[in-house]
Order: C-alpha cells, then structure tokens, then sequence
C-alpha cells in the first residue's frame, strides 16, 4: 500500500473502518518439485516490463518469499478485485520466471534449508541477531490493514479485540507441514512467529503513549532494532493510520482472503465504537488469551477453542458463530453480514487450508501433490 495514499484515505473519512488494505505474503516454488526457490529478485527486478510488477510487490523476509498490496479499498467487492487482480499480476510474471506462487501459512519445505534472506542491510543484520529464528522465518501471513484515524482510539481497541483473534487463526489455519514433517499443528506458522520477542497476542496498553514507550522500552534495550519489529497479532500500523490485523495464515483461495477482511474490520469497528461508548472492556487474561492462540494453532477447526469472554473450552464451529455475533453490527452495518455468515459456513463444510492438505497427503501423491494442489487451489479465479 503507498503510504501517503492510506494516510489521506483514512484520515480524510474521519470513519473506522472507511479505508481497509490487505497484504498477502506468496511463498515461491519450483513448480515440479515443490520445494521453495530463490526468486524473489527476478521478479522484482521487473525483468518483464509488461507484468507491471512495480508498487504492486515488495522484497519479504527470504528470497523465496513476495508480498503484494492492494490499493486501498472501501468495501468487500474492491477488495476482492484487487487481490484476484494483484495474484494474476504476480501468477503470470512467476510462469514467466518457471516459478510457482503459493498462498499458505506454510509449504513442506518450510524451514528445511538454510533460509537465503533478501539481499536488505536491515533483514541482514535481524538475521545476524536473531540466528535460527531468522534461518526458519519462511512463513507466509494474510494481514489486513482496517483505517481508524485516531492513534489513540487504535491502540484503546486492540484490549477489546485481541480475546477473538484465535478463532481469526483457527479459521484460516494452513501449514501443517514444516520441514517435511507433519507437525501436528493447523498454524505451525503462528508456532514459529511466536518464538520472536514481540510475537503472539499483544499486550492491553492503557493509551498510545503507553504503547509508544513501551516499544521505545524494547528498542532501548537492544531487544529490537525499530517499530517494524513489532510482530504482534493485531498492532498499530508504525507507517499508516490503522490497526493491522496479523494473526491468519495466508490463505489460497481469495473468498477466504475477502472472509478475513471483513471479519477483520468488524472487529475493529466493534472495539472502535465499543472504546467511544465507554463500554466496559471484555477481560481477556494474558495467560488464557495465549493458550487459547495456542490451542487455535494446534486444532484449528478440528477440536475445541477457548471462549474469550468465558474463558471455557468450545467447540469451533460455536466459538466461529458466536464471532459472528460479536460483530453482528458491524458487518450489518458495512453490508457484510450475509457474506460473513455464508463465509464462515463455507470453510466449516470443505474444512480449513490445513484440512484440505493433510487429505490430499491421504492420497499418495506426496508432498509435491500437497503443493501442486494449493498452488492451484491460489490460481483459482485469477
């Protein structure tokens, strides 16, 4: 997303949730084998003019990893037309390079191999320091990007929607595998982001200078080098008027991308307006709240969650309609109600990213068929 743009955008609406981006994260793969591939450069270099690659992709973590923006968008409809247009941008200048382009939290190969970071000072120097956690940094996220212009009202509602963010994660859940193992999780990508020092469910600050001089606390510290290494689940944007929602695996079919987004913005429209009415804040407990992340990561929508507001096991497919209902107004409001409730119904009946790759696994054809079926499952409708 341009910088200047969202900030405009967003500030000039004076709304919550007027404005909403959404960022995908692309692992890239040899197409015949499945295993991941150092491309990044060749596409970035836009050695095909015509892909019209500039200020659509930027440089991730790894070489074998490209993130993509979509412009900023104001309803559901644009949002789903710039993701299935950015895909087909990026799909087409990847075939063009014998390239495969993956959307999942993971692929097999994930962590496999001595990760070859993207030729940056700043990913140099984090690799440096953060050693083997760097070298197994080839996850890949859907983060979506919900306008609020207010810095205080941003950080004000993280307290009042972190507690829903696991079953945000169980709902996207898509990387099983990691290092050519099954790893018994649904998120194992949520499992490697959450070793970083600042990854997982972030903490309830009291107000903005709260959160400003608690990150300058880690900087200070030598803990981390800048705001960018702020890694939680939900954070203020350090470079937009927003609330970036971080916590789904990116996701390989655009329906579920556009699911996310609206759910995302509900929530932040919900805490939002619950911050502004002086509503009494839902008490999410640190502990509960990162088991409950946990246990999201671990079963995704195949076992039992963890209430937020209870604190009490529920089984998925509650815990996801009772979201529903958390948001009811919000996404009434913005339209979206119907499409949420449909979506959400959508993922229970052909099961998660995570789900759908363990079956075919079931079938024989190996991990380069667990590939090759997400890599299709990504091309589809672009």
């Amino acid at each position: 997303m341009k910088e200047a743009v969202m900030g405009a955008s967003a500030v000039a609406s004076g709304r919550v949730g007027a404005t909403i981006g959404v960022e995908e994260e692309f692992h890239l793969v040899n197409p015949e084998t499945g295993r991941l591939a150092s491309g990044a450069e060749r596409l970035l270099a836009n050695v095909y003019p015509e892909s019209a690659l500039v200020g659509l992709a930027q440089q991730e973590f790894q070489r074998s990893m490209i993130e993509t923006s979509t412009p900023i968008c104001n309803d559901m409809d644009e949002v789903r037309t710039a993701v299935m247009e950015s895909r087909r941008t990026i799909i087409e200048a990847a075939d063009r390079a014998g390239l495969g382009v993956v959307a999942a939290g993971t692929v097999p190969d994930s962590g496999g191999q001595r990760g070859a970071v993207f030729p940056d000072a700043r990913y140099r120097r984090i690799s440096q320091e953060y050693r083997q956690l760097a070298v197994e940094q080839q996850v890949c996220a859907c983060q979506v990007q919900v306008g609020v212009p207010d810095q205080e009202l941003a950080v004000r509602s993280v307290a009042r929607l972190r507690g829903w963010l696991p079953a945000m994660l169980a709902l996207t859940a898509g990387s099983p595998y990691f290092q050519l193992t099954d790893t018994g999780y649904a998120s194992y990508r949520n499992i490697v982001t959450a070793r970083w020092p600042t990854g997982g469910p972030p903490p309830a600050f009291t107000g903005y200078s709260d959160y400003q001089r608690r990150i300058q606390n880690l900087i200070d510290a030598g803990v981390i080098s800048d705001p960018g290494m702020i890694y939680y689940d939900v954070r203020p944007s350090h470079r937009y008027p927003t609330l970036e929602i971080r916590i789904a695996d990116a996701c390989p079919l655009v329906e579920d991308v556009v699911l996310v987004a609206a759910l995302a913005r509900a929530l932040v429209v919900t805490a939002a307006n619950a911050e502004l009415r002086g509503d009494p804040p839902m008490v999410a407990h640190d502990e509960i709240l990162r088991a409950a992340t946990w246990k999201a990561a671990r079963s995704g929508l195949t076992g039992q969650l963890v209430d937020p507001v209870a604190g009490q096991p529920v089984k998925a497919p509650e815990l996801l309609r009772r979201l529903i209902a958390h948001v009811h107004d919000a996404l009434e409001e913005n339209g979206d109600l119907e499409f949420a409730r449909q979506g959400v119904e959508a993922v229970l009946r052909r099961g998660t990213s995570a789900e759908r790759q363990r079956r075919m696994l079931t079938q024989g054809s190996g991990f380069e068929g667990v590939v090759a079926a997400v890599l299709k499952e990504t091309r589809t409708g672009c």
